[in-house]
């Protein structure tokens, strides 16, 4: 796969993975939350457009450096919520089976 033109930085790909983590626990708090509405509000936050957004991660998913952008994202869930730490490695050991990508 070529290289998009308008790649992404891994650390803003990682950062806005981690809001879209964060805005997505919104459902768990609020079934009725708009959760199309918080990914298009950080998005735009971010200045990245829908589709940069997509081939950026179609990128780092088929060059296999998506893993690595998602320890990164985690990273920044856990430094703004260090509670979240115990969240996370909790849903890691129940799902340990699972590739990366799916947990």
């Amino acid at each position: 796969m070529d290289k998009p033109k308008d790649l992404l930085p891994q650390d803003k790909m990682a950062q806005v993975l981690a809001e879209m983590a964060l805005n997505d626990q919104a459902n768990y708090i609020d079934s009725n939350a708009n959760l199309e509405l918080g990914t298009r509000f950080i998005l735009k936050k971010h200045n990245i457009k829908a589709n940069q957004f997509s081939s950026s991660y179609r990128y780092y998913v088929v060059t296999k450096k998506i893993l690595k952008i998602i320890e990164k994202a985690q990273a920044i869930i856990k430094e703004k919520n260090p509670e979240g730490e115990e969240f996370i490695n909790k849903k890691l050991k129940e799902n340990s089976s699972l590739p990366p990508l799916s947990r």
